[in-house]
C-alpha cells in the first residue's frame, strides 16, 4: 500500500488548509486511516482518526473543533480540514493505514501498517 499526502503549505494564523491522503495498490478490504505530525524537535503525536466506514472520527484535544478528517472509499483518500490554525500547529503531517485496531492506531503509532511520506503545514503568525 502507498500513500500520497498532499496539501500542505504556508498559512497565516487564523486561515485553514485541507489535506489529502491517497492510498494506492493492496487497498482492498476494510482498513482506518488517521494523520499525526511532527513538528521540529518533537515526537510524532496523533492529530485524527477514522474508521473503515468513516461513521466513527477521534481526535487530539489540541485539534478538536478546529479540524475535520473525513474519508471518500470510492477514492481511497481520507482528508484533514484545519480551520483557525495557530503556529503551533506548525508540523509535517503524516497519513497512516491501519488494517486491525483504530484505538491501536491512536494509542500505539508505531505498529502502524502504513505511513505516507508526509506533508509540511507551515502557519505563520
Amino acid at each position: 500500500v502507498q500513500l500520497q499526502a498532499s496539501g500542505g503549505g504556508l498559512v497565516q494564523a487564523g486561515g485553514s488548509l485541507k489535506l489529502s491522503c491517497a492510498a494506492s495498490g493492496r487497498t482492498a478490504g476494510t482498513y482506518h486511516m488517521g494523520w499525526f505530525r511532527q513538528a521540529p524537535g518533537k515526537e510524532r503525536e496523533f492529530v485524527a482518526a477514522i474508521d473503515w466506514s468513516g461513521r466513527s472520527t477521534y481526535y487530539a484535544d489540541s485539534v478538536k473543533g478546529r479540524s475535520t478528517i473525513s474519508r471518500d472509499n470510492a477514492k481511497n483518500t481520507v482528508y484533514l480540514q484545519m480551520n483557525s490554525l495557530k503556529p503551533e500547529d506548525t508540523a509535517v503531517y503524516y497519513c497512516a493505514y491501519e488494517r486491525g485496531s483504530m484505538l491501536t492506531m491512536v494509542r500505539h503509532p508505531s505498529g502502524v501498517d502504513y505511513w505516507g511520506k508526509g506533508t509540511l503545514v507551515t502557519v505563520s503568525s
